[in-house]
């Protein structure tokens, strides 16, 4: 990278990969959390099997059980940028589950009483067309609360 826009240009594109998986994620959109992924991206999620490639992460986020809500607030991600078209990140999150069966108040859906914090390790490279895209992702749960 030439010059500092270009290294904050490339920064904030990978910082948006992070939230953009999170917002597919809770989305249920498992085919747009796929496709910020290399063809050969590989998802390392807490206590499972690697998820290895796009098809393979679609199949199990397609899975989500229907009605399930969640919410992963990512924050503390922190970029560095290892070279032209390499770069890493971890981010701090925090997962609310819900259940949609559950009628909403006046303040939202109660929220299931176990929540988590986990932490995502991420690895980025930059496609031939010059995206930035998620090469690894390893996710963790560090602590919970509740039942």
């Amino acid at each position: 990278m030439n010059n500092e826009i270009d290294r904050l240009l490339a920064r904030q594109d990978c910082l948006d990969l992070v939230l953009r998986a999170a917002a597919c994620a809770d989305a249920g959109d498992a085919h747009a959390l796929a496709q910020l992924f290399a063809e050969d991206g590989v998802l390392q999620r807490p206590n499972a099997a690697p998820l290895r490639g796009r098809a393979a992460i679609a199949a199990a986020y397609g899975q989500r059980p229907a009605g399930r809500m969640t919410r992963h607030l990512v924050t503390n991600t922190l970029v560095e940028l290892l070279g032209d078209d390499c770069a890493s990140a971890r981010s701090q999150v925090l997962l609310w589950s819900c259940s949609e069966a559950d009628a909403p108040t006046a303040h939202g859906r109660l929220a299931q009483t176990r929540q988590i914090i986990g932490e995502f390790d991420d690895r980025f490279c930059r496609s031939a067309q010059g995206h930035w895209l998620i090469a690894q992702r390893e996710a963790r749960f560090v602590m919970f609360h509740g039942g």
